[in-house]
């Protein structure tokens, strides 16, 4: 059975053929902008042009746009495809890079949110979440964290931060690193997670 993996919902955009837990194919590259014009070739690049028996994508928190531009990608596959659409979390993910690296340690992740706050989130040796993933500011991201060990695309800023030498691992979410994720991460309603209250509001009556 191959899945197909859709990651733009950071600064990162990746994609990822998956044949069970084996990577048939991949691409990654950092854009910053420009999701839109080039998540759609870097799919077609898969062989197969990455028609798979199922989809994956990344449903946030990161930029708005990205988590947007990924899940439209997704939904039209899985609809034209008629295959089965599952999500997965930016933090999770990039928890679970990290604990490959380091197994068994506690890992704090830390991401860069919007108006210059981080999304956060710790996890335990055992790679469960400690608490749902929040939007603060660095400092009180700092004052929060206290893991030995710092994920994200923020975490040698937080690092920088605490003092005392933790160890910082700058990772963004990698589609080809998918088969780290446990089954139980997988989301299967794929709904958007931006992890922050809207900017815009309605006016009060």
């Amino acid at each position: 059975m191959r899945r197909l993996v859709i990651d733009s919902a950071t600064e990162a955009c990746s994609v990822a053929l998956l044949d069970g837990d084996v990577l048939v194919a991949g691409g990654y590259a950092m854009l910053g902008r420009g999701h839109a014009e080039q998540l759609v070739p870097m799919i077609a690049a898969l062989p197969g042009k990455g028609r798979a028996d199922s989809i994956a994508v990344n449903t946030g928190p990161g930029s708005f746009t990205g988590i947007r531009v990924g899940l439209a990608a997704a939904r039209a596959l899985a609809l034209v495809w008629q295959v089965p659409l599952a999500g997965y979390a930016s933090l999770t993910l990039v928890a679970a890079m990290a604990r490959a690296a380091h197994p068994g340690a506690a890992i704090d992740v830390a991401m860069t949110g919007g108006h210059g706050e981080w999304f956060f989130q710790p996890f335990g040796a055992d790679g469960a979440a400690l608490a749902e993933v929040r939007s603060l500011h660095p400092e009180e991201v700092a004052a929060t964290s206290r893991a030995g060990h710092l994920a994200g695309s923020q975490a040698e800023a937080l690092a920088a931060r605490r003092g005392g030498a933790p160890v910082a691992l700058p990772l963004w979410p990698d589609a080809r690193a998918f088969a780290l994720l446990a089954a139980e991460a997988l989301q299967a309603d794929a709904l958007p997670s931006y992890g922050r209250a809207p900017d815009a509001r309605l006016p009060a009556a």
